[in-house]
């Protein structure tokens, strides 16, 4: 009697929720996922969302239930990421559903913008740091690259609603101001940017426990990167470029590589030090905005001078060093410079 029950259950199931045959499973996943005010979230519980899973009748019945829940964002990709992927799945099956999901995520993005110009972490959320203005894990920079290809009808945004192109140019005009007000100014020179600010004052502002204000040797090299993208840049773009530029060769730290080592007395069986290496050149992910020195911090949120004295989970669990500026340095910017002198 109880297994004709829960027969009965999957099928009324079934009838609430249909599984039409799919074109593309990836995207359709993305649908299922989408809130209903047009953004995705990251997770599904506390794990980040698998497009390729075939989800069960009941796990598909769940996932739409929760198309209310205020948790879309545009970190780790979200949102943009789904975006991009709609909208070529739209043009090799030409499935209008895809397209239409597409277009409402391009409008919570235009709606999630402030008007000073930046993005926060999440919306609608407002809870805890979620308001910053966010280029940590470049979430900012992934929606100005978004909307600049849009505003465009740049890659696979030709078959975007056409209404959408000048609210992106917009948008776009305002995050590049935003991004030009927060780029930090030491003893009176620009610097780069750090990775969120405060969304009222745009002063650096702390995030996580372990990040803290500070220079951005990771996000700052894509915000450069996004400006390089712009035509017939202005004096001050310039300038930003520039002058972001100069710092990353000046912060440059050389002689030393971040590896991980085996040590069969650590919790997973090998940690991650600083190794002395000559020829080795990398950058910090944080430094420290009174000294220009690294930092380092764990999620007791007292800064460090060394990564060595941070708690194990963190240490080997985040990226504190890394070669990020070093093809925008060596490549990228002798390019751009050529053709914008």
């Amino acid at each position: 009697m109880l297994a004709f029950k829960k027969i009965l259950i999957v099928c009324s199931l079934m009838l609430i929720y249909p599984r039409v045959d799919a074109q593309d499973p990836v995207a359709d996943n993305m649908l299922m996922f989408q809130r209903n005010y047009g953004g995705w979230p990251k997770h599904l519980g506390n794990n980040a969302i698998d497009y390729k899973k075939e989800y069960t009748v009941a796990e598909r019945a769940a996932i739409t239930d929760d198309s209310g829940t205020n948790d879309a964002t545009i970190d780790n990709d979200a949102t943009t990421k789904e975006i991009k992927y709609l909208v070529k799945a739209y043009k090799q099956f030409n499935n209008k559903k895809y397209l239409d999901a597409a277009e409402r995520g391009i409008r919570y993005l235009l709606k999630a913008q402030y008007a000073n110009g930046g993005w926060p972490q999440f919306y609608p959320d407002t809870s805890l740091y979620r308001t910053e203005i966010t280029y940590n894990d470049n979430a900012m920079i992934n929606v100005m690259n978004v909307l600049y290809d849009l505003s465009l009808g740049n890659e696979d945004f030709n078959v975007v609603d056409l209404s959408l192109r000048k609210p992106a140019a917009e948008a776009v005009k305002k995050g590049v101001g935003c991004i030009l007000k927060t780029q930090i100014k030491a003893n009176g020179k620009l610097t780069v940017w750090c990775a969120q600010y405060d969304d009222v004052s745009l002063l650096p502002a702390k995030a996580r426990s372990y990040e803290l204000p500070s220079f951005s040797g990771e996000e700052s090299v894509d915000i450069v990167l996004f400006l390089m993208r712009l035509p017939n840049p202005s004096a001050e773009i310039k300038q930003s470029i520039q002058t972001a530029v100069e710092w990353f060769t000046k912060s440059k730290i050389i002689g030393w590589d971040w590896k991980f080592v085996k040590d069969s007395t650590a919790l997973k069986g090998f940690d991650r030090i600083l190794v002395k290496d000559d020829k080795n050149e990398m950058w910090a992910r944080f430094y420290d905005l009174e000294t220009g020195e690294p930092f380092f911090c764990g999620r007791d949120g007292i800064k460090k001078k060394s990564v060595a004295e941070i708690e194990y989970e963190r240490r080997t669990g985040y990226a504190w060093y890394g070669k990020w500026p070093k093809e925008l340095i060596e490549k990228k910017y002798p390019e751009w410079l050529a053709k914008n002198k």
